[in-house]
């Protein structure tokens, strides 16, 4: 009998790819979240030019970008496996240690990824707000966490946004990548579906419509997002 897609919802693989697909999600938004912040916090130090934190920055987004990201999750997982099972374990998680130290070198990994392209998405959002707007705030006596606040910030969002984007669509694919420390994500678990069925050409374009359907989704989020902020400037003028 022929393999289709049929024997694919029979044999219960439609419910390991959509569990697969909410572990790849999960690493996605939290390795996004830890990216922003670390994004957020070296773009600002890049563009305020903070010495010496700015040449250490500089070290670690031109290291990370320099590097492909299998050899970044490579380097990890094999430097830090014993120690992330040791605090995995401390923790009382020792029943599931190997897959909580997969997801925690998947976070830090993607995460540290995400990071080093955000700080440039930040810092070029932050280097294209006008000086002036900058010097008018001072001029009027304004405190420099109100400048932030009222001025730096919202325009360093609105201007970021496409970019972050941009970030957003990578990091879920590089999560792709972390199949390798063996995480059950989404092409984990088509590789394993590929393999014990014979069939790979299924099993990886289902995956394909997955990661796709994820991406496209999130598209209309972000443009939802910009409209929202590209009418919130209008008003504000």
């Amino acid at each position: 009998m022929e393999f289709g897609l049929w024997q694919v919802w029979e044999a219960g693989w439609v419910t390991a790819i959509l569990r697969g697909a909410s572990v790849t999600i999960l690493v996605g938004l939290v390795s996004m979240a830890a990216g922003l912040v670390i994004g957020i916090v070296c773009g600002l130090i890049k563009w305020a030019r903070i010495f010496p934190l700015s040449l250490l920055v500089d070290a670690y987004t031109s290291l990370v970008r320099g590097v492909p990201e299998l050899l970044i999750i490579y380097l990890l997982f094999f430097s830090s496996v014993e120690f992330v099972t040791k605090v995995v374990t401390a923790f009382g998680y020792a029943g599931v240690a190997e897959s909580g130290y997969a997801f925690v070198i998947a976070v830090i990994a993607i995460g540290a990824i995400s990071g080093a392209y955000s700080t440039e998405v930040v810092r070029g959002a932050l280097g294209a707000i006008p000086d002036g707007h900058i010097e008018a705030a001072r001029a009027l006596g304004l405190s420099g966490g109100r400048i932030f606040r009222r001025i730096i910030a919202p325009q360093m969002l609105r201007i970021a946004v496409p970019g972050i984007n941009n970030v957003w669509q990578t990091t879920i694919k590089d999560t792709a990548l972390v199949s390798v420390v063996g995480l059950q994500e989404l092409m984990r678990i088509s590789f394993i579906g590929a393999n014990s069925t014979r069939h790979p050409f299924i099993f990886y374009l289902i995956a394909a419509v997955v990661y796709l359907a994820i991406t496209l989704v999130s598209q209309v989020g972000f443009d939802g997002i910009e409209s929202l902020l590209r009418l919130r400037t209008r008003k504000a003028v």
